[in-house]
């Protein structure tokens, strides 16, 4: 492609872009804001996300996967039988046709896949099945923000399976995450595989594939000796210390004037944070649920879902709280409770001989509550944050926390569709039975997105050579010069003529601004013809090391394959 006529309108600056692929896939000229969190895609943003399905499209195939596309507009009575239509939540975009009829843009498609399939598809002889498409979803987010790593329209690669068994699903599963290892390291990605929580997809049994960059949404734990990862929100916390004896003093309420928080109680009683009892309500599916956990420990309300197999969680408003508890934030607590409600513990706190609690009275807590005499937990579990230095579930090890980007998602459904939307088989037996569903999701464009914030400089993009819009750039320095302009032009025909994709920077420029356009472009190899043409010299210069060398221009297309090699490592 001649740069002179290419659509690549590089900027030097950008306005209130804060994540740094944001800013650079504008500043390349690769992507335009037409409204929040909704973008066109430039010429050159284009060819790395074709390269980018391309790799997804080879690894589906190679697990036998088939490809199809989907309707992107759904009728609302699909989402009706999951009950997603109205358990989604806002993000869902919703509309209706001229008559009136209720329709979605999907933002996933298990619906979708599973009203198909339920129709087409009803003996287990033609089992398993992988089904997968490359398509435009939608979610209305609240706060678009950092480019395409969270957009209301973005491209993404969503797979489903559907089986006999459990143990089908899981053979898929694995050749999936053995897939999705596969595409993101060809995206030339560093990456890591960790537990996650299902959300609002649904099912048991996932892993999210993180992105490692220091500007990422999410905090990942990761040991330090082995290779355990996974998310804050499942990471499983390994319970160190023996259950103690319950303290024989008796209970006593005392005055802890202004102290409605857990630093506030253990400066005025003189004790460390770990000593004292944090108390939070949450409404789950609608029920009060009390949770305690050391007060120097975070709750994790994931994992009161999971442990309740609940559907949603979230924290009680004040008129439950006064209802069950009676008392104010800040100074709740198990004892003297209005109504009950369960109440549930960390495991930690079976290490405490008692309790420093609230009193469910303002300005006062109780110390040596004692569960089983003076209160009761309902069920001990592991409800709390992992925190760093903590020990590794797998090999007791210590873990450390990182920033990830999530780029794509597995998960196990089981019959979480197939039962809500009565999609069935005939089994070897001539019994109906539910298919076992899985989904598999990757981020298209938010792949395209993290590469950029995991690989660059300074001056701009560094391309991986797999994902690049283009594996050479020439630069004619001075193409007003004719010897430059013919060597450059010889150099593009050559190069094209040997199967490379190559941008022929041919425009009238300045030569600083056709180098920092080079830079900012980021194309694994350079070569750059400028006042040496004359001598028979031109100069081969790697992006990502800087390193240059200068050679005869009938040496560079022989040259060109060992430079791509060394581009990457």
């Amino acid at each position: 492609m001649r740069q002179k006529h290419a659509l690549i309108p590089t900027l030097r600056t950008v306005g209130e872009a804060e994540m740094m692929s944001h800013q650079l896939l504008l500043r390349a000229g690769m992507i335009r804001q037409l409204a929040a969190g909704i973008y066109s895609y430039l010429p050159l943003a284009q060819r790395s996300l074709r390269k980018i399905e391309q790799i997804v499209r080879e690894e589906m195939d190679g697990i036998e996967g088939q490809e199809v596309l989907l309707p992107a507009m759904n009728p609302a009575e699909l989402w009706e039988e999951t009950g997603r239509y109205q358990n989604y939540g806002p993000e869902l975009v919703k509309l209706q046709d001229r008559h009136g009829r209720a329709f979605v843009l999907g933002p996933t498609h298990e619906e979708t896949i599973t009203d198909l399939v339920r129709d087409e598809w009803s003996s287990y002889k033609k089992l398993p099945l992988t089904l997968y498409q490359i398509q435009t979803k939608f979610r209305d987010e609240r706060r678009p923000r950092s480019g395409l790593l969270r957009g209301r329209e973005f491209i993404m690669k969503d797979a489903y399976s559907f089986h006999a068994d459990r143990d089908s699903l899981d053979e898929t599963y694995d050749k999936m995450y053995q897939a999705y290892v596969n595409i993101f390291t060809r995206c030339g990605l560093d990456f890591r595989a960790v537990e996650a929580d299902a959300g609002a997809i649904g099912g048991k049994g996932t892993h999210e594939f993180m992105v490692l960059a220091d500007a990422g949404e999410d905090t990942i734990v990761i040991c330090k000796a082995c290779d355990y990862a996974a998310n804050v929100e499942m990471a499983e916390v390994v319970q160190q210390t023996a259950k103690a004896d319950p303290d024989e003093a008796q209970m006593q309420k005392v005055a802890t004037p202004g102290s409605a928080t857990i630093a506030d109680v253990a400066e005025f009683l003189q004790l460390p944070e770990s000593q004292t009892v944090k108390t939070m309500v949450f409404l789950v599916d609608g029920e009060p649920v009390m949770v305690l956990v050391q007060g120097d420990h975070e709750v994790n309300d994931v994992k009161v879902k999971n442990l309740l197999n609940a559907s949603v969680v979230e924290m009680a408003d004040e008129e439950t709280i006064q209802e069950f508890c009676g008392g104010p934030i800040g100074y709740l607590g198990p004892v003297g409770l209005k109504k009950k409600m369960k109440v549930l513990a960390d495991q930690a706190l079976l290490a405490h001989s008692s309790f420093i609690i609230g009193a469910n009275e303002r300005d006062y807590h109780y110390v040596n509550a004692v569960d089983g005499r003076d209160f009761q937990v309902d069920q001990y579990a592991d409800l709390r944050n992992i925190q760093e230095g903590d020990v590794c579930p797998r090999c007791g090890g210590e873990v450390g926390f990182a920033k990830g980007l999530e780029v794509g998602h597995i998960f196990k459904l089981g019959t979480r569709y197939s039962d809500s939307m009565k999609a069935t088989f005939l089994d070897q037996n001539g019994k109906t039975q539910p298919f076992i569903m899985g989904c598999y999701g990757i981020g298209i464009s938010r792949v395209l997105a993290a590469i950029v914030e995991q690989s660059h400089d300074e001056n701009g993009i560094i391309w991986p050579t797999s994902v690049a819009p283009f594996q050479v750039h020439v630069v004619a320095v001075n193409s007003k010069d004719e010897e430059q302009l013919r060597v450059a032009e010889n150099l593009y025909e050559q190069l094209r003529a040997s199967g490379y994709e190559v941008l022929f920077d041919d425009r009238a420029e300045r030569a600083g601004v056709k180098f920092k356009d080079a830079d900012l472009l980021g194309i694994p190899v350079r070569v750059v013809v400028g006042t040496k043409a004359k001598d028979g010299i031109v100069e081969l210069k790697i992006r990502r090391t800087g390193e240059a060398t200068e050679c005869a221009p009938e040496e560079v297309v022989g040259k060109v394959p060992e430079l791509l090699l060394q581009t990457d490592k």
